[in-house]
């Protein structure tokens, strides 16, 4: 799998919509403290505002072509307990293997806060378009469900929203790779939602505080 997000990193960087967005701008306005872990920072962009607020900040991820600091996966961050203020992940919480596991990491490493921006989980329908797409697509998560999950981590859910947000489909296909049938095969599966050529996408952002 870090071979195939390796050759997607700089389509990521690059990516308007990952550059930008109401969930960055939540997570950096939600930061508190002096130090801060981005796991998997993908493009680097929730590492970089963080910077730019003047937070210390360690970015990881398990692919090399990332540019991380670190290169680790989220279930097994090599860190010692409460080693950040806050640890940050944003929109990549649905490509873990084991969300469980993860989420127990950064809260774990976390000294206050965990801040999760992801997709919000809508149906299954829809998730089997996201794993035609992308088959490193794992599965979203309910606002319940992470709810859960901070909980069983021994974190309280502070706050939380909701983002009404969209997707051009042609861009978001292509920055993985899927054409042809596997593009078909998206499309049918999410004529239900489609407006013209606009996917609606909600996204879940959510502060956790350490209890």
């Amino acid at each position: 799998m870090t071979d195939v997000w390796s050759r997607r990193a700089d389509a990521f960087r690059e990516s308007p919509s990952h550059r930008e967005g109401r969930d960055l701008d939540l997570l950096v306005e939600w930061a508190e403290g002096e130090t801060a872990l981005d796991v998997a920072t993908g493009g680097g962009h929730v590492g970089r505002r963080l910077r730019d607020r003047g937070l210390t900040v360690v970015t990881c991820d398990p692919a090399p072509a990332m540019q991380p600091d670190v290169i680790c996966r989220a279930e097994d961050l090599p860190f010692a307990d409460e080693s950040f203020d806050v640890v940050a992940c944003r929109r990549a919480a649905h490509h873990f293997e084991g969300g469980g596991a993860a989420v127990a990491e950064m809260a774990r490493v976390a000294r206050r806060l965990v801040l999760v921006a992801d997709l919000l989980y809508e149906d299954e329908r829809y998730e089997e378009a996201h794993r035609v797409r992308d088959p490193t697509h794992v599965r979203s998560y309910s606002e319940e469900e992470w709810r859960a999950l901070l909980e069983g981590a021994g974190f309280e859910l502070e706050t939380g929203e909701v983002i009404e947000g969209s997707t051009e489909l042609g861009p978001w296909l292509e920055r993985v790779e899927c054409f042809g049938q596997c593009a078909e095969r998206v499309r049918g599966l999410l004529a239900h939602r489609l407006h013209g050529d606009t996917l609606p996408m909600r996204l879940v952002v959510l502060k956790g505080r350490n209890r």
